[in-house]
């Protein structure tokens, strides 16, 4: 199947794109935070949180889209839906030269793309999809997958060689702790900051400086954990290893993360960087990840995972830490396990679960994202034309409700 990555331009815009047009569509202005900045304007809607979202223009099911289930019937009739099997770990992989367990090869993480972050509270606590349910998921799933050949043979570029969701498997989310499926809620801190936010995936914001963007607007990076998370397109994840470390190489942004395993002390109080510190070591088979001294600033959960909160931007402070588990099954799936804990902005942890699928035949594009990217400007161009265009004709109006102007 033929694939066509439009990363020098698309990479650029995904987010930007649909922002533009909200803010030229529905103006709602929020709080400016550049020089320029007008007071007096109410704030952005806070994030949405215990919903489940469909990123615009994804080709991805919608849970509105299953067939209603009756809980209470499913699951006396089905009650292994409600009960998630633990890791397994009879599997033991091959070792390298150095005598690790090999992770080493690509396991790009859009064969989990159609699979949601949170599920609706009408699931309960159920972990997987009913058979009419799953039925209808595989069935969009399949459309995705066959998307970019019918475009290319129609000689028309569309969402279907751009959206690589390639699978979403049987689950209904990806969290699993909460046993709801659903994110903790925020503490006041972290509304208080959330409302705050600035990016570009924000409805109605007014835009006058760089700070009015969000780090993956400006193509520093997509941040942490929110990168090893499934997104629209640039989905490659690779496992590089050599003795005493790991690296986890992404295709998005091109973040690689250097994951020394030789039990060195933490950094410093005080030192930070977008992906944060990493530390590793084995237990068995199974490789954990610890890392903190995240820099603040990126969300840790975009909302173009489908499913993730509203907005882009979910705050972070500086006790966020996460806490991963790479186990491998078989020769070609590991399981992901990770947990995130920021008692300033979280009520409580966070845990989430998925199979990666080894394919060694993906290979990473170039993401081109900030070079010639004139889109920063260009949103704050049009912002300040559209609020000028409204302040005219809010101007007109009140002549005319004063009767200097005839009507």
């Amino acid at each position: 199947m033929t694939r066509i990555r439009k990363i020098a331009l698309f990479a650029a815009v995904a987010g930007l794109t649909s922002g533009l047009s909200q803010a030229g569509a529905q103006p709602a202005p929020g709080p400016a935070a550049g020089p320029n900045a007008s007071s007096g304007r109410a704030p952005p809607r806070p994030p949405r949180f215990g919903r489940v979202m469909t990123p615009r223009g994804a080709l991805s099911f919608s849970y509105e889209l299953l067939p209603p289930q009756n809980e209470a019937e499913l699951r006396a009739k089905d009650p292994q839906l409600y009960v998630l099997p633990p890791v397994p770990h009879s599997y033991v992989p091959k070792k390298t030269a150095w005598g690790d367990p090999d992770l080493r090869g690509m396991w790009p993480v859009d064969s989990i793309g159609g699979l949601y972050l949170q599920h609706p509270p009408s699931m309960g606590d159920r972990f997987f999809l009913s058979d009419p349910e799953y039925k209808v998921v595989a069935a969009s799933m399949e459309r995705s997958r066959e998307a970019p050949a019918k475009e290319t043979k129609s000689g028309k570029l569309g969402m279907g060689n751009w959206v690589e969701m390639t699978g979403a498997g049987r689950r209904t989310a990806m969290i699993v702790d909460p046993k709801n499926g659903e994110l903790p809620d925020l503490t006041p801190e972290g509304k208080r900051l959330a409302a705050l936010g600035r990016s570009s995936w924000v409805r109605g914001q007014t835009f006058d400086w760089v700070t009015d963007f969000d780090s993956w607007d400006r193509c520093i990076t997509r941040g942490f954990p929110a990168s090893m998370l499934p997104f629209r397109y640039n989905n490659g994840v690779q496992i590089l290893q050599s003795p005493g470390y790991v690296v986890i190489n992404l295709e998005m942004i091109h973040d690689a993360r250097i994951i020394p395993l030789d039990g060195r002390p933490d950094v410093p109080k005080g030192v930070t960087s977008w992906m944060g510190f990493s530390r590793g070591h084995w237990e068995g088979n199974t490789l954990v990840i610890e890392t903190d001294h995240i820099r603040p600033g990126a969300s840790p959960l975009n909302m173009a995972t489908l499913g993730a909160p509203a907005n882009n931007v979910i705050p972070m402070s500086p006790q966020a830490h996460v806490t991963e588990r790479l186990t491998p099954i078989d020769a070609n799936h590991i399981t992901y396990e990770m947990t995130y804990s920021d008692p300033v902005i979280w009520t409580a942890p966070f845990t989430l679960r998925v199979n990666w699928t080894r394919n060694d035949k993906y290979k990473f594009f170039e993401y081109a994202c900030h070079e010639g990217d004139v889109q920063v400007r260009n949103y704050i161009h049009a912002n300040h034309a559209e609020r000028a265009k409204q302040k005219e004709a809010a101007l007109q109006r009140a002549e005319v409700h004063k009767g200097t102007t005839p009507a």
